[in-house]
């Protein structure tokens, strides 16, 4: 599945991802690729809970980047 994830830096310089689709789920990392394996394992492990209490799973998404010239 593929879930949409937002990855931002704070002022300390720590990467901040949460994936919008899955309410709380966010994590932090000190390099863009640890905050991505973070908030992979973070969201499989969501997921693992919402399978658990047999609740639904959020559809996975799609998307795509469009250029435009400016």
């Amino acid at each position: 599945m593929k879930f949409r994830v937002i990855i931002s830096q704070d002022e300390d310089g720590v990467f901040v991802a949460e994936c919008p689709a899955l309410p709380g789920c966010v994590s932090q990392g000190k390099t863009r690729a640890e905050v991505r394996r973070n908030i992979a394992e973070a969201v499989e492990g969501y997921v693992a809970s919402l399978k658990k209490h047999k609740e639904p799973i959020p559809p996975s998404i799609y998307e795509e980047t469009v250029e435009v010239k400016v």
